[in-house]
């Protein structure tokens, strides 16, 4: 629901709606399926959304309407320009001499109706609608934000055949800024539909007879309708252009930045151009800020494996190290962490290639090691800034992994990464580099090996038995999924039909303690290290996962696709 549950169930209680022994099942109930307390409360029937809404409301002296009763003059519409509308997701429903009244969906979000004072600048009060009538008004007054890519298509066809020449042949800057408004349409439609899909990058790939177009959506890339490929050159020039790339080289690889504001909504992707056989290939990620805002809980830990990371984030120093293949989250979390920590009396300083969020409060450095300001460099001068906290985007060598431990030894704690499949491979990866054993046993904390697997859509979930092959792969963890009943998405419109809606993380963590250390120390290999974590309590990633499996917040299929038996 919102970030004030805790106030709202209290609310709810005062008044009588729900019972003291039925806050604590829905508390024993989403400690176990990671969820809120209060949308367990909904969820099981105790209350219902609108029940909140209204209690809410009341409490704060605000009118609860249904938008659908209400036909909204156009002159009132006006009031809100749509670009404020959508951002804030707000209809203007009444508007007298004095004050404009909006619906909102939150009674609490004070923040929003200040904002609309500001910029309005006239007196503005809400009063609360439900979510989707407020989606539905927001399409019906005020329209799609843009064109579908069909009639956009069409008005390009008709550009001139001079026009269509420079389009295939040139591709220069004088076409990126000349050619029909169309093109820049389409562009922005592109960008506009990967971020409703809830897309993480938006894949642009020239092949030989045609133009394709991908968006990786919960990790899996799926294909949307191309635009022809005789647009091919005048839209990637288009991307160019709009990423700071210069247009006229085709040769080598190129990184850019790209800042638009998309049906109200502001954007930032990082773009990439490799030359390949048909063209620049091209991909932008959508570095989506929603993310920063994530608590620890939200990014797949269970409670006891939360105690142990904020545990580890609160020391006052040594090296926590987070392994993985790229797009296993790793950052994500690295920024969770780091926007858990942040505090007026901390100085936090990243080191990173490249910056891919910018965070209030936090000194964040950019490598860039054409003018010489590398990893090493750069950690070198920092450590003359006092630093409590340091960040290091990823040890990639010797150097940088010297002098992080350095860093650690001398009162910092720092956060980083490493390439490994598991936890306790990060320690023979970092000997591999050249650091001395003695130096890993005294600075390392502890290990985090991490993978993203899909979650169950909650609007299609159903209950399923596992098939023979599935519990046959799980080797030894067959027989306690024999005979019980799982859950499965079906596949609907809020998921795509795919069955999954978002993902989460599975965690497998290494805790470095005085035992451990002893064997870093002695050069233990890889195979005893692991064997002697495990009979420690460390959990492997399959283990958490299908610990997941079992809470029905994946399924068996996700977890055998990321993890690796024992």
């Amino acid at each position: 629901m919102t970030a004030n549950d805790d106030y709202i169930i209290e609310i709810l209680k005062d008044v009588g709606l729900i019972k003291p022994e039925q806050i604590e099942e829905a508390k024993a109930a989403a400690g176990g399926r990671h969820q809120s307390i209060l949308d367990v409360l909904i969820e099981q029937g105790i209350i219902s959304k609108m029940e909140v809404l209204k209690t809410v409301a009341m409490q704060l002296g605000m009118d609860v309407i249904v938008l659908a009763d209400h036909e909204i003059p156009q002159e009132v519409i006006q009031q809100v320009p749509a670009a404020i509308a959508r951002r804030y997701k707000v209809v203007p429903v009444f508007d007298s001499e004095n004050t404009l009244s909006v619906a909102l969906s939150d009674p609490l979000n004070i923040e929003t109706l200040d904002s609309l004072r500001y910029l309005l600048k006239r007196n503005v009060d809400g009063v609360v609608a439900a979510e989707e009538e407020i989606n539905e008004a927001l399409d019906k007054y005020y329209g799609r934000a843009e064109k579908s890519m069909e009639e956009i298509l069409d008005q390009s066809r008709g550009a001139s055949a001079d026009a269509q020449v420079r389009m295939d042949d040139t591709a220069d800057e004088t076409v990126a800024t000349d050619v029909d408004t169309p093109i820049i349409k389409l562009v922005s439609l592109i960008i506009m539909e990967a971020q409703r899909s809830r897309a993480s990058d938006i894949h642009v790939e020239p092949l030989e007879t045609r133009f394709r177009i991908r968006y990786r959506i919960d990790g899996v890339l799926r294909e949307v309708e191309p635009p022809p490929k005789r647009l091919q050159a005048v839209i990637l020039s288009r991307i160019k252009l709009m990423a700071g790339m210069k247009l006229s080289e085709k040769r080598v690889p190129q990184d850019g930045r790209i800042q638009i504001n998309v049906a109200g909504e502001d954007l930032d992707l990082r773009v990439s151009t490799v030359p390949s056989s048909h063209g620049e290939s091209i991909v932008m990620r959508i570095l989506n800020k929603q993310s920063l805002l994530l608590g620890l809980p939200k990014l797949g830990l269970f409670a006891d494996d939360q105690q142990i990371f904020e545990r580890l984030i609160s020391m006052p120093d040594g090296i926590l190290l987070l392994t993985g293949p790229t797009g296993s989250g790793k950052t994500t979390t690295l920024y969770a962490c780091l926007n858990h920590l942040n505090r007026p009396d901390r100085k936090i300083i990243t080191v990173e290639d490249p910056v891919e969020y910018r965070i209030s409060g936090i000194n964040q450095v950019q490598v860039r090691e054409d003018i010489g300001l590398t990893f090493p460099a750069v950690l070198r001068s920092i450590l003359r800034q006092a630093p409590n906290i340091i960040m290091v985007g990823e040890i990639r060598d010797f150097e940088t992994a010297e002098i992080a431990i350095n860093a650690s030894l001398t009162g910092h704690l720092v956060f980083s990464t490493l390439h490994t499949n598991d936890a306790p491979s990060a320690i023979p990866r970092l000997m591999d580099m050249g650091v001395k054993p003695f130096l890993l046993a005294s600075s390392i904390r502890a290990t985090i090996a991490q993978r993203l697997v899909r979650v169950i859509c909650e609007k299609c979930a159903a209950p399923y038995t596992p098939t023979e092959r599935e519990i046959g792969l799980l080797g030894s963890a067959a027989s306690q999924f024999k005979d019980i009943k799982l859950l499965k998405g079906k596949g609907c419109a809020a998921c795509g039909q795919t069955g999954y809606r978002g993902r989460k993380g599975l965690y497998e963590i290494f805790l470095i303690n005085d035992e451990v250390q002893a064997m870093i120390y002695n050069k233990t290999p890889l195979t005893q290290l692991r064997a002697r974590a495990r009979e420690l309590g460390m959990r492997t990633l399959r283990e958490d996962g299908l610990r997941k499996v079992v809470s029905g917040i994946t399924t068996l299929d996700e977890v055998l696709c990321a993890t690796m038996g024992d």
